[in-house]
């Protein structure tokens, strides 16, 4: 029979044995077994443990059709310290894999198998490398035509990529490396497809703080200027865009970026190490990311995840009984519209919620609804299926009470998490995610089913990069045609799925622990409270309303998961922030003072070091010893206050004193509804009253000391006239009436007749 099969031109020994292996594999349906009943291995397959990395760089077409010419390209890389000589990398093609856990099992699987892994294809078009050197690598490309590869039916194909040769203590010939990897093949369309929906985030890191400039616009006041890395050339979001435009992708926005990028188009300032702010300089690059943004989403489906991507399961595991703290998700998801369709200019859908990672429990699904969404984002390793459906049912699913659970599937969404920057890596990565999507649509099923995909929040520039490269491989829609998110959770549910939404018990502990804490809510809670009473004492409460507003949802954000540290300082500076411009309205503080008499006025000044007026403050003094010193009637007075940006308030209140004596006064600030605004200032005031009757005594001793100077001088006055006569009468005895005594020049004395 041999000789009449060579004699027909009938394929090599080698390839005959190669359709029996695969035919045995099929019926033998586990590898396995398959690997029990394959006929004795090869001297070239014995392999002992490996001492190659082989390394595939890339693989294209990564799902060929009929007539074309599969290239691989990749390193071998001799791990050992022996020499290899008479050393080829040659391609194993096994048989269709039978399911998805088949090809995740053929991809864990290291180093060669005898038995198990298939053999190689012709050896015609094998690599030959004469001599690989230890430590030394080598780089290769395989050429084969897709009509080499014998892919007899429609499925997932395992490649193996091998290098076999012989060392000095190895004299046969064995594989001393493999690696692994998927060629789906459906060269034609399906006659049924599988709708596939692809969620393209656009989200990043918190950047901007509370604080803003004193000018009308409000410059903000940013963290860093690391957002400018991500969304110049090159940058991780600058990625998002450029690559996702041209991809049937559902855009999955955080409004908080789109608000962020628009004030750097504005102008924008970056806080230094020393507290101080500088102006921001990336005001260019930013505006170019905004523009190719707004372009790529015309036409396109968005969603608009709530303002700052607040952390669900943190908000329901430990916020929600923090007062004040859910009502935030209402305003939250109201800026979120209004953010895409002012700065995008296109309309937003805010119908979806996203738990991190999918992981949901019911009270995650009720925070998550709360805000009026009805689609939640969860993932199949989240909603386990039971196994007993054969297949993996529609991503849509009634949890109950209007809200409905849009599935996606675990394999395809993780896909990518790894080190993608590996060029290694990312195509292996490309490949398996290929492979599931067929293995998905071939599952025996009559109904059409819809897939959805929801990557990791925030991947890298690499990973962004291998997603479309994985997205661009679907594109000839030969198994799944594009759908948008709405689409999906509109979709027809499979009756039989399950919609079981897992209990607390089971919310994945590593998640968990990433949580923000009740603390993180608790210091949320009392920013508000100081909030609210700051706001109703300005003239322009809008001020400070929508920056701190904003950054309330900034403190709740999903991105400040696996960042405790840096989450709190940020909670701490927004307080601290808020504190300080409550304490630029306050009572100056006043010396002590002396009341002398019965009634006098006090001055208080109130201080406004805002740029902004304020006013229904009331300004309360108040005595400690109202028996001593009284405001009017009573121990206390107060008077409204209204005081200018930038300027002191002088207010005089009348004091009266009923006794003597230093008194300790308060002067405190009330907003008005009472509460008291800013710290209390006291001093004293010297009280020194005068009753009448201490007046009628001083009145007396007055009257007698002016009747006691009345009395010395008209006694002075008598004894002056006195004297006065006495001298006069002297004179009239020394000489006559009719002349004086007259001295000449000599001396000598003579009468002078008058």
């Amino acid at each position: 029979m041999a000789e009449a099969a060579d004699i027909q031109g009938a394929p090599p020994a080698p390839v005959r044995r190669r359709w029996l292996r695969r035919a045995i594999v099929l019926l033998a349906g586990t590898p396995v077994l398959a690997g029990l009943i394959y006929s004795p291995a090869t001297e070239a397959e014995a392999a002992q443990a490996s001492s190659v990395d082989v390394q595939l760089v890339s693989l294209a077409p990564s799902a060929p059709v009929k007539g074309d010419t599969l290239t691989i390209q990749g390193t071998v890389v001799n791990t050992g310290a022996e020499t290899i000589t008479e050393a080829h990398v040659g391609l194993r093609v096994g048989p269709a894999l039978v399911d998805r856990a088949s090809i995740d099992e053929a991809a864990e699987r290291n180093g060669f198998r005898a038995g198990t892994d298939p053999g190689e294809i012709d050896p015609a078009h094998a690599v030959k490398i004469a001599s690989l050197p230890s430590k030394v690598s080598q780089p290769f490309t395989l050429t084969i035509p897709v009509n080499k590869l014998e892919l007899d039916k429609d499925g997932v194909y395992q490649l193996g990529v091998s290098l076999s040769g012989v060392t000095e203590s190895r004299p046969s010939e064995q594989v001393l490396g493999i690696e692994r990897t998927f060629l789906p093949w459906q060269p034609e369309a399906a006659a049924k497809r599988s709708q596939l929906t692809y969620a393209w985030p656009l989200i990043s890191n918190t950047r901007v703080t509370a604080e803003t400039g004193s000018d009308e616009l409000q410059t903000p006041v940013f963290l860093d200027d690391s957002l400018a890395e991500e969304l110049g050339p090159g940058g991780r979001l600058e990625q998002m865009v450029t690559l996702g435009k041209d991809l049937p992708v559902t855009w999955v926005i955080d409004p908080d970026l789109l608000y962020t990028v628009d004030a750097m188009t504005k102008g924008y300032r970056v806080r230094t190490p020393g507290g101080k702010s500088v102006q921001g300089k990336k005001k260019a690059v930013a505006e170019q990311w905004l523009s190719s943004l707004e372009a790529a989403v015309q036409g396109k489906k968005v969603v608009a995840l709530p303002f700052a991507d607040p952390d669900l399961a943190s908000l329901a595991h430990h916020g929600k009984d923090v007062s004040g703290t859910l009502g935030q998700l209402r305003p939250a998801t109201d800026k979120a519209k209004q953010a895409v369709e002012t700065v995008l200019h296109v309309p937003a859908s805010t119908d979806f919620s996203w738990p991190v990672d999918g992981a949901i429990d019911p009270s995650i699904v009720n925070v998550a609804t709360s805000a009026g969404a009805h689609n939640v984002l969860a993932r199949s390793d989240s909603l386990m299926e039971s196994g007993a459906l054969g297949y993996t049912p529609s991503a849509a699913r009634p949890i109950g009470a209007g809200t409905t659970a849009v599935v996606a599937d675990a394999e395809l969404s993780t896909a990518f998490e790894g080190d993608m920057l590996n060029a290694g890596n990312s195509t292996l990565a490309v490949q398996r995610f290929l492979a599931h999507s067929l293995a998905l649509n071939l599952q025996k099923t009559d109904e059409q089913r819809s897939f959805v995909v929801t990557p990791q929040r925030m991947p890298t520039t690499s990973q962004v990069q291998t997603m479309a490269a994985a997205v661009r491989g679907l594109q000839a829609g030969r198994w799944t045609q594009p759908a948008d998110l709405e689409a999906a959770a509109a979709a027809k549910p499979d009756p039989r799925a399950a919609t079981q939404v897992p209990g607390a018990g089971q919310y994945p502990e590593d998640l968990r622990k990433q949580e923000l804490p009740v603390s993180a809510f608790e210091k949320i809670r009392t920013t508000q409270n100081t909030l609210d009473h700051f706001k109703v004492i300005l003239a322009a409460p809008e001020r400070v309303e929508i920056p701190f507003g904003n950054t309330t949802n900034r403190e709740m954000s999903t991105s400040w998961r696996g960042r405790p540290d840096e989450a709190r300082l940020y909670r701490d500076q927004v307080q601290d922030y808020l504190i300080g411009l409550t304490e630029k309205v306050k009572v100056v503080p006043k010396s002590d003072a002396t009341l002398s008499g019965h009634s006098a006025t006090i001055p208080v000044s109130v201080q406004n070091s805002l740029v902004q007026d304020v006013h229904d403050l009331v300004l309360r003094v108040k005595s400690a010893n109202p028996t001593r010193l009284m405001f009017g009637k009573s121990g206390q007075a107060e008077q409204q206050v209204t005081v200018q940006g930038d300027h002191t308030q002088t207010v005089k209140f009348t004091a009266n004193a009923t006794a003597s004596g230093p008194v300790e006064v308060t002067a405190q600030l009330f907003t008005k509804d009472g509460v008291p605004y800013g710290k209390a200032r006291t001093f004293t005031v010297e009280a020194t009253e005068i009753t009448p009757t201490v007046m009628l005594v001083i009145a007396g001793g007055v009257l007698l000391l002016v009747l006691a100077g009345i009395k010395m001088y008209a006694s002075r006055k008598r004894v002056a006239a006195r004297a006065a006569a006495e001298e006069s009468t002297q004179q009239s005895d020394e000489s006559p009436d009719t002349g004086v005594q007259s001295t000449d020049g000599s001396g000598a004395s003579e009468t002078v007749d008058r």
